[in-house]
């Protein structure tokens, strides 16, 4: 595990009440976000396999929402006390500790992969392989769902993130880091931000294959 892995790691693993408080039910006044995971979820139901991973998981709710679409949804997540929250709110839900870049599913299993704003504390250099391992799980024609903070210019901006540093990316580059790792974006929604920083909120919706 990197350094910024264990950084990130330790700031969720302080903030788990407080971030599960703030966000369990954000869902209900953010229209977009909400319908784009809808979609995600119809199409991942139309692959036929509706096994999907929701990927920094956190405390749960949007894996407990992927349930409630219809898909065969677990959550993941790099926070041991994140996981431990999940279970005790959603006990009927798996949810397991590791990190994206090493996932515990085996080869083309998923119909899905949800990232939920779970990217960007991924360091730039090292987001290739993060994408190159939810292309490993995902079988032909599954959907990767990648939600992140976008910027207007040509370079992705350092941040303090409420709890660990993150990244806001083009929405330009990061598709084409998606293309490049086989898949094909075919939706996505650019946003006004939801919050003081300023960033645009973005969604992309990609096909493996």
């Amino acid at each position: 595990m990197t350094e910024h892995q264990d950084r990130t790691r330790a700031a969720y693993d302080g903030v788990v009440e407080l971030y599960a408080s703030l966000f369990a039910g954000r869902l209900e006044t953010q229209p977009f976000a909400r319908n784009m995971i809808g979609t995600f979820a119809e199409l991942v139901r139309g692959t036929g396999n509706p096994r999907a991973a929701d990927v920094g998981c956190g405390p749960g709710h949007l894996t407990a929402m992927l349930d409630d679409l219809g898909l065969d949804a677990f959550g993941l997540d790099l926070s041991p006390a994140m996981v431990e929250h999940a279970r005790r709110a959603y006990p009927s839900l798996r949810f397991d500790e590791a990190r994206m870049e090493a996932l515990p599913v085996e080869d083309g299993a998923l119909g899905g992969v949800l990232a939920h704003y779970s990217m960007i504390h991924t360091p730039p250099e090292e987001l290739p392989a993060l994408l190159a391992e939810q292309a490993r799980v995902l079988t032909t024609g599954g959907l990767l769902l990648v939600s992140f903070f976008a910027t207007d210019g040509p370079e992705t901006i350092r941040f303090d993130h409420r709890v660990a540093p993150a990244h806001s990316w083009p929405a330009d580059r990061l598709a084409g880091l998606l293309t490049g790792a086989g898949f094909t974006v075919v939706a996505r929604l650019l946003h006004d931000p939801a919050s003081e920083r300023g960033f645009l909120d973005a969604h992309l919706l990609a096909r493996l294959g």
